[in-house]
């Protein structure tokens, strides 16, 4: 027992659950690196794709059976009424309100867009779209009840 005397000790756990904002921005950082990836693959005209696992039941045998296919992604960005290319951050099939009465982020040339998107990701990690978050997700739960 003298070997811990030189550490301090504590009681704290390990918290068997993460808080429904850390998981709600982390969902939205992921979806953000993946547009990340899209843009810089369109950019050096290569193609991006994310793996995801799909169940099947097989018909002859009755078994339930998982393949690895690619995951359909549509990029975030779009041409705008007035020309300028612009991205709308979506959270699920819910776009983001970033401002009030503000959906998208104008963006001034394609070479800037991942810049925009990775200062976007930043502040999703940082807490900032929270609340956007949160009504984008509540929106989304109450279509889910009877």
């Amino acid at each position: 027992m003298t070997t811990f005397t030189a550490l301090k000790l504590t009681a704290t756990k390990k918290p068997t659950q993460v808080p429904q904002v850390q998981q709600r921005r982390l969902k939205l950082s992921k979806r953000l690196w993946e547009q990340i990836e899209l843009a810089k693959a369109e950019q050096s005209g290569t193609t991006f794709s994310v793996q995801k696992f799909r169940s099947y039941t097989d018909k002859e045998s009755g078994v339930r059976k998982q393949i690895e296919t690619n995951k359909r992604l549509k990029s975030w960005w779009f041409v705008g009424d007035n020309g300028k290319l612009a991205i709308a951050v979506r959270y699920g099939a819910r776009v983001l309100e970033l401002a009030k009465g503000k959906y998208a982020v104008e963006v001034a040339t394609a070479n800037d867009l991942v810049s925009t998107l990775q200062v976007i990701k930043s502040a999703v990690e940082a807490g900032e779209l929270d609340e956007a978050i949160d009504v984008a997700a509540n929106k989304l739960r109450s279509g889910f009840t009877k």
